[in-house]
């Protein structure tokens, strides 16, 4: 796995760098010390990289206005947010601008390898702390979605697209597209990432 590091504490990139390489299947190709560099890095260099570990404050340009550009120009890049920043204003901008995964810098060396090799298998990671800023107790109000409705958020939380769900359902796009909307207003949630949490946090 391709990864560049983009922070703009050098020691930071150079720690990250010795830990990530310690696994076999982690390669380093390149640190950044902000977001521009970060986006020219991708734009500039022979091989992309497979994910970016990407801190939000930073000079120059911050880590959501750089994950907002390089999601646009280069969709199939994963990016991990590697902060110190818990609020829930950092982690929803984050997350709209793209981000794959958001965690704290604090995280378990061990514990880090193993998310991103999980965001690399498809799944969306999130910090514990984040996971409880997005998503507030409401696990009751999942009996009140319908059976149907209930197997599309299911198949949401297990990173089905609509076409894929409308597919698997034998529905029509636009019937799981409305009805991915009904689910959002009865679980007053704002998109699929938040529907994904919150059914694989309140599933019973």
């Amino acid at each position: 796995m391709k990864i560049v590091i983009v922070d703009d504490d050098p020691l930071v990139c150079q720690s990250l760098k010795l830990m990530l390489e310690l696994e076999d299947d982690f390669v380093v190709i390149g640190t950044a010390g902000n977001g521009q560099e970060a986006i020219s890095f991708c734009k500039g260099s022979d091989e992309n990289p497979d994910l970016i570990l990407m801190d939000i404050r930073m000079p120059v340009m911050d880590g959501i206005e750089s994950t907002k550009q390089i999601k646009k120009d280069f969709p199939h890049i994963l990016i991990m947010m590697l902060t110190t920043f818990q609020d829930e204003p950092n982690i929803r901008l984050a997350l709209q601008a793209g981000a794959n995964g958001y965690l704290i810098k604090s995280t378990a060396e061990k514990n880090m390898t193993q998310q991103i090799r999980a965001l690399q298998s498809g799944s969306s990671v999130f910090d514990e702390t984040v996971v409880q800023k997005l998503v507030e107790p409401r696990a009751d109000r999942l009996d009140m979605l319908t059976d149907r409705e209930s197997a599309v958020a299911e198949r949401v939380a297990q990173g089905l697209s609509n076409k894929e769900i409308a597919e698997y359902l034998f529905l029509s796009v636009g019937t799981v597209r409305n009805t991915l909307s009904v689910i959002l207003d009865k679980l007053e949630l704002r998109d699929r990432t938040q529907l994904a949490i919150f059914y694989l946090r309140h599933k019973k």
